[in-house]
Formats: C-alpha cells, sequence, structure tokens
C-alpha cells in the first residue's frame, strides 16, 4: 500500500446529532420513529444503546433491570479512531475506569467512559506476538472477539513490560480527603524496627503464603537444590506446578542424618500435613556404611538401624506419592533436608529466613520455638531430635507468621528474639516526616481495598507475590483465574502461547499476506470499455461508488479492461451492485470480483463484517451528483440548496434516528460519500430495504464494512513498508510457501484462542470492563501494530 492510505476513510467532517433519546435521568424522547423505539421505552430502556435488540416480553412479571442506557459503555470519537493508541493512554483509561473522578483521575481524552461507576472490575488480556493483521487475516476464527467487543482501536506496540507498566503506572493524588491514599500499614513503626532485617525484607503488611516462599534467585543464591544447577545432576524432581497460591497446601518436613563413607547421608524422614497430622516417619538406611550415627542429634542407634531396609529411592517414590502438585515444603533450614532427600522441590518455605537475623545469622529451631510457639522441644538431651516433632514445629512457626503478618510478628517477640530495645522516643525530638503514599496503580488500589493480580510468564512487577500466578500456558492461565473463589477487581492475564508458536516462524509474514488481503477486497475488474476510454475516464466513472485508490488499465488489441482499486471495501461493493451491467456510449459493461487464493472465502468475510458489532448500526451511502456517472441518470440538484450534511440527515433520519453523520474525505468531484451512524440496527435495516427507493432520490446505500479504526491500522502497515522496501524484496516466494505450511495451524491455534477467551468472558461478573490486547511485534521491517479491544460486560 502507498503513502495514501494514511488518509484512509479520514474523515473531512463529522457532526454528534444530539438526539433527545431517554437517559437515566428520566428526560423524554421529543420523536419516535420506529417500532424499536417505542418498545424501547416500554421497557424502560435508553436509545443510546448501540446494537439492542428488541426484547421479548415474558410472561411473568420481573423486577425492572438498570436500563441499558445507564450501564457502563466504552465509546471512542472518530477522530481518536484516526490515531493508534498507546501504552500509557490505554493504563489512562485503566486508571479511569478503576478509580474514577472521585479517585482523583480524570476522563481520558481520546475515549468516553459512560457512568464509569457502575464498573465493577477490570479485566486485562495481553496475547503476546499477534498483531492486527493476524486479527484480519484470521477474522472468520475470531467469533468471540469479532462479536462481542464494541469498540477497537489500532495499538502501539512497547518495549516496555506492558503488564508492568499497568501495575506500576502511577495515578494522581486526590483531593477528596475520604479517598486520600496512605501506603499499607502506614501506622506509626517504632524508629527502631524500621531497618529491622524482618521489616526490611517483608515490609509491615499482612500477606499470604505465596510472598513468604523462597524465590528462585535465593535458592540459588544459599546453594539450594534446583533443576539444572550443577552439583545437582541426580536429584529427583517433584512434579510441581508452575506457581502455587495462597490456599495451597503447606507440608512440614524435617530429616536426620547420618555420617557415612560418603559424607552426610539420609537416615531419618517426617512428613506432616497443615494440620500437624503425620503422614510419613520411617528410618532410611544410607547406601554406604556409616561411621557415625551423630546420636545426639538424630536420635538414631545401630540398633534401631540395624532391620531397616528402606532406601532412599522408596522415600522419594513415596514422597511423589503423598504430595499434592500444588504443595509447599515447610522446614527450618529446608535445604539440608532437600540435599539429604536428593528431592528438587520449587515451592518451600525456610523458617529460618522467615525469623532472619542480621548477617545471614539463623535462629535455632528449639529458641523460636521456645518463645514463640512457647513450646519446648529437643529436650531429651542426649537421645537426640524427634524429626516429627521438628517438622511440626517448622510448619506451626510458618502459619503463625503468615497469620500475624511480618511487622506483629517482630512488635511481640523483637526484644525476646532480636534483642531491641523499645524505648520511648523522645517528644522533644523532631519526628520523622511521614513517607509519602504511593501513587502506583497496583498500591492505590490495594490500599482502597481492592484485590489486584497478575496470571502469566514470571515478570518483575511491582506485586507482592501472593498477587502473582505464574504459568507457561495459555490453558493453565485461564484455569488458575477460574479456580479463584472470587474475581480480583484488578486482573492481568499475560497469554504467551502464539508468540512461542510464531517464534518458530522467522518471516513476519502475516503483514504482507493481511494487507495483499486486504487489497483484494477492495478491487473489482471492468470492461470492456470504449476505444480510447483513459485511467482518468476510469476513475471518473467508478469514483460515484467510493473514494478509488488506483487505476491499472489492462489494454489488450481488441478491448480496454480496468483493475479498479477502491479505498474502502464498501465501494467494491456498490461498484459490483451499481454498476455492473451499466451502459457506457451504448455497451454494457461488467464488474466482477477477482478471483484468487484471498478471496476464495471472501463472501463469508463480507458477511461476517456486515454483521460485525462495528457496523451493526451503520450505512455507507452516497449521495449522486450531476455527471458524477457519466450516462447515469443523476439529480440536477443536491435537495435544493440544502448542504451535503443536512442532505444525509434529513434523507436517512426517517429511517430512524440519527447519531451521526461523518462525510469523507473529497478528491475532486464525483459523489459524496458519508457513513451514517443510527442510534439502533433497525434504522439501518430500514433504509437498506429501501434501497430502490433511495436510488430513485439518486442515493446508492449498502451496509457497513470498514472497521473506522482502521485507517491508523493502514497507515502504520504504508510505513512499514516504506521502512522495509529494500530488505523485503525477494522473499515473496518464500514468504508465500511458509504461510501456505503454516495457515492451517495457525487457523486452529487462532480458534483455541477465541474459544478460550470467550470461556474468560463469560466468567467475568457484570459490570466488568474487558481489554484483550494483541499486543504486536517487532520485525526487521519495522513495527506491526496492534489490536486493542474493548468492552463492559453486561447482564
Amino acid at each position: 500500500m502507498n503513502s495514501e492510505t494514511a488518509g484512509f476513510i479520514t474523515p473531512d467532517m463529522s457532526v454528534e446529532l444530539s438526539s433527545a433519546a431517554a437517559t437515566c435521568n428520566g428526560r423524554k424522547r421529543k420523536r419516535v420513529d420506529s417500532v424499536e423505539d417505542v418498545t424501547a421505552k416500554r421497557l424502560q430502556t435508553s436509545q443510546e444503546a448501540e446494537e439492542t435488540p428488541t426484547p421479548t416480553p415474558t410472561p411473568t412479571p420481573t423486577p425492572t433491570p438498570t436500563p441499558r442506557g445507564c450501564w457502563a459503555r466504552v465509546s471512542v470519537p472518530p477522530d481518536s479512531l484516526q490515531q493508534p493508541i498507546t501504552p500509557s493512554e490505554l493504563t489512562e483509561l485503566l486508571h479511569y475506569a478503576a478509580l474514577g473522578k472521585a479517585g482523583g483521575v480524570k476522563q481520558p481524552s481520546w475515549c468516553r467512559l459512560h457512568h464509569q461507576k457502575r464498573v465493577k472490575a477490570v479485566n486485562v488480556v495481553l496475547v503476546e506476538g499477534l498483531s492486527q493483521s493476524h486479527f484480519y487475516q484470521h477474522y472468520l476464527a475470531l467469533w468471540h472477539l469479532r462479536t462481542n467487543y464494541t469498540t477497537r482501536v489500532t495499538f502501539t506496540p512497547s518495549a516496555t513490560d506492558l503488564a508492568s507498566e499497568i501495575f506500576s503506572g502511577e495515578v494522581p493524588e486526590s483531593d477528596d480527603p475520604s479517598c486520600r491514599r496512605r501506603p499499607s500499614g502506614s501506622g506509626v513503626l517504632h524508629k527502631a524496627l524500621r531497618i529491622h532485617p524482618v521489616i526490611a525484607k517483608f515490609g509491615t503488611q499482612k500477606k499470604g503464603l505465596t510472598a513468604y516462599l523462597v524465590t528462585q534467585e535465593e535458592m540459588i543464591k544459599k546453594n539450594f537444590p534446583v533443576e539444572g544447577m550443577p552439583g545437582f545432576e541426580g536429584f529427583v524432581c517433584t512434579d510441581g506446578v508452575d506457581c502455587v497460591t495462597d490456599d495451597s497446601p503447606l507440608y512440614g518436613v524435617d530429616c536426620e542424618m547420618c555420617l557415612t563413607e560418603k559424607g552426610y547421608e539420609l537416615a531419618r524422614i517426617s512428613l506432616v500435613d497443615s494440620d500437624g497430622k503425620c503422614l510419613l516417619d520411617v528410618l532410611v538406611r544410607p547406601q554406604t556404611r556409616i561411621l557415625n550415627y551423630l546420636t545426639k542429634f538424630s536420635g538414631i542407634t545401630a540398633a534401631m538401624m540395624r532391620p531397616i531396609t528402606t532406601s532412599l529411592r522408596e522415600v522419594q517414590a513415596k514422597l511423589l506419592e503423598l504430595l499434592p502438585s500444588d504443595a509447599v515444603l515447610v522446614g527450618h533450614s529446608i535445604d539440608n533436608d532437600l540435599k539429604a532427600l536428593k528431592l528438587i522441590h520449587r515451592h518451600v518455605i525456610d523458617t529460618s529466613l522467615l525469623y532472619r537475623k542480621e548477617f545471614g545469622q539463623k535462629f535455632k529451631l528449639k529458641v523460636l520455638a521456645e518463645i514463640v510457639l512457647q513450646r519446648q522441644i529437643q529436650t531429651d538431651g542426649n537421645n537426640g531430635h524427634d524429626s516429627t516433632e521438628d517438622a511440626v514445629a517448622a510448619l506451626e512457626l510458618a502459619q503463625y507468621f503468615i497469620k500475624m503478618g511480618p511487622r506483629q510478628v517482630v512488635e511481640l517477640h523483637v526484644e525476646e528474639l532480636w534483642g531491641f530495645t523499645m524505648e520511648e522516643e523522645s517528644s522533644d525530638s523532631e519526628p520523622e516526616p511521614e513517607p509519602p503514599p504511593s501513587l502506583r496503580f497496583a498500591d492505590v488500589l490495594q490500599t482502597l481495598g481492592h484485590s489486584v493480580a497478575f496470571f502469566g510468564k514470571r515478570s518483575h512487577l511491582p506485586l507482592v507475590l501472593s498477587n502473582q500466578q505464574w504459568l507457561n500456558s495459555d490453558k493453565a492461565v485461564l484455569a488458575s483465574f477460574k479456580r479463584r473463589a472470587k474475581c480480583p477487581f484488578l486482573s492481568v492475564l499475560q497469554f504467551p502461547s502464539l508468540s512461542d508458536h510464531l517464534r518458530r516462524w522467522p518471516l513476519p509474514q502475516e503483514h504482507p499476506r493481511a494487507r495483499a488481503i486486504l487489497r483484494d477486497m477492495c478491487v473489482v475488474f471492468a470492461g470492456p470499455f470504449p476505444a480510447g476510454f483513459s485511467k482518468r475516464d476510469v476513475k471518473r466513472l467508478f469514483r460515484c461508488c467510493g473514494p478509488v485508490r488506483h487505476i491499472k488499465m489492462l489494454t489488450t488489441t481488441v478491448r480496454v479492461h480496468a483493475e479498479v482499486e477502491f479505498e474502502l471495501l464498501e465501494g467494491a461493493v456498490l461498484a459490483l451492485t451499481a454498476m455492473n451491467g451499466f451502459n457506457l456510449q451504448g455497451q454494457s459493461i461488467k464488474v466482477q470480483r477477482p478471483v484468487c487464493e484471498s478471496t476464495l472465502d471472501l463472501d463469508l468475510t463480507l458477511d461476517a463484517l456486515m454483521r460485525d458489532s462495528l457496523n451493526a448500526s451503520r450505512l455507507f451511502a452516497v449521495k449522486l451528483r450531476p455527471g458524477a456517472a457519466g450516462g447515469a441518470r443523476v439529480s440536477a440538484t443536491t435537495n435544493g440548496h440544502a448542504a451535503p450534511l443536512e442532505a444525509f440527515t434529513e434523507t436517512f433520519g426517517r429511517f430512524g434516528p440519527v447519531e451521526r453523520v461523518v462525510l469523507l474525505a473529497e478528491r475532486g468531484p464525483g459523489g459524496r460519500h458519508a457513513r451514517i451512524k443510527f442510534h439502533s440496527s433497525a434504522g439501518r435495516d430500514a433504509a437498506l430495504g429501501s434501497s430502490e427507493a433511495l436510488r430513485e432520490e439518486d442515493y446508492l446505500v449498502c451496509p457497513s464494512l470498514t472497521p473506522a479504526h482502521l485507517p491508523s491500522w493502514v497507515a502504520a502497515m504504508a510505513e512499514a513498508d516504506a521502512d522495509g522496501e529494500n530488505s523485503a524484496g525477494g522473499d515473496e516466494e518464500m514468504i508465500h510457501e511458509h504461510a501456505n505450511s503454516q495457515d492451517q495451524e495457525m487457523h486452529l491455534k487462532m480458534v483455541k484462542l477465541d474459544h478460550r477467551l470467550r470461556k474468560l468472558f463469560r466468567f467475568l461478573p457484570e459490570g466488568t470492563l474487558s481489554v484483550v490486547v494483541l499486543l504486536g511485534r517487532a520485525s526487521a521491517h519495522g513495527h506491526l501494530p496492534g489490536l486493542c479491544l474493548m468492552e463492559v460486560k453486561q447482564g
């Protein structure tokens, strides 16, 4: 596509017709023109809602629902659709949807969120790897996305992580005292505790168990058994899930060792469940000869070990049988227990790292149990420890820490455990200034009592770990989200599977293929024309159907034909219906579609576009001018002296309330092309049903096919073409070959994606602002634009 594409559907003039539609405040309509309007009024629904079908009355009385005009909904002005939105503009909308004006956030300038106070939740799905080109190339496969989302805007790809940008974006401080945000746990904290190692590590806020898991980085640093790290090649890896939740079960574990010829080896293992019930307590015979039973610590003697035949391999198998996939193991210095078991388990809590001291020092389990749990353990002197008792103690220490939270644990035991003296701070000393409130979006929501959550690939997010679910597949992301008892107020889901799939196909073929498909849909062949008929003559003849982008003359020794490429899909449709069989200088011309690979599903695609939620109440119309169609009959005037905009409004207003008329930019004489948006699909259908009568008045009409946001995407494609013109040459054959081998597989993956998004949408509660972002991607030929789809789920 050439540089002219940047002007694709750019409106020259638009008008918002302020109809006196019934609204939530009860104002009456001044004019009712259709049966649907009367029905809607009886049901107390607003005519502002687009695409609202006539409801079927129920035989029994039901409670009056909230009028549809009072539901939250998103709309984008026509001018804003001509420009892609940026990640910062998207986060601006999310901030307003979640906090509103009461939270100090202004309405975004590029869109309108009507009735923001009725938004109950915000859900964002990030689909990696997919661009807007993918969406329109696989348009028929994406039934849910194209039918249930009424707002569609081109999205600018970003080099930054969008999920992190959403959670960490700052919102303005509210002037309303009732909405003033303060950091979590911002009560006065004693000066001596502000640098406490536990507070410094975990903060003051009470969190779920996942916030206290030992991270993989810390595991590696402290030499925990980690898959793939040197020294742990022969270790058994448990079949654990990629991530656990705050509801995952805890299991206490403790091991005792003996000194053998190979060093310290496992001699006893105890495992208890979250209630402290013993699930496993067995002695284990080491693989090599025992040199020292370490009875003082292990409690194991030669007599106890003599009849034992249980091997380490049997213990490992038993653990794999007992532990569920989302088990969290708890122990005191649990890295030693895992090494003795030769076991790799990714989700662990180490109580020696919860109740941490400065400079890496650790408390003994006995000390923690005595001070924190008020319980005496390891009291049997030289007879050693009871591993079951130690496992229960470690488990209860972790449960206590999670229940109380780090701040309360420190304040209750700071003197006994850490030796801090809590002296009264001098009243004469000048108090330290209160830390400023956090303005990060996620922090603000949590401070206001709203839940936030992330589901997707591991990322550096400004969220506590208890709010993150790290998953590597779309299926796992969806399943994890649906398992939650309640939908979070703000949830971000990252679907990575298609990105992983597309990495196997290095050529960015989706962009040129989508461009070719769009072009072929806008092309017609016409002829034969009289001898000497020029390109200018063809353009003058066909531009009454719509703006013409390019004419290619196909001249043979006998006849003259032409390939006509329109800027709009509607132009090609009108040319087929209005110009086929047209008599030109006594000769009938034929207009037809090209037959090629990209147009095999053309009828299905056009039908889907007509039913697209973005086009349900829209109409494309042309007002013919004198001489616009050569020998075609045209009117001498255009509704007397009425202006074209007024002419469209007056003519089409009789079919139903008109919300907006957009006149498309003109390039010379020929016709006046307009997009007409009715308040409901009934007005459009009535106008289409009267197409013959309208033609008598010199109007050509057809359903709207081109989504209004498409110009910004096509313009970006034109820039990508310019950037990659030199480097892309010669790759077309290779692109075609790769595309043919990938099409079927990609189609199936797009169907699966659409199916999962539909299941997710059904799971969302009413009043949820649902946003699906095809992130786009960067290629050697420039950035491929993404696509942002938005809808507020209604009952």
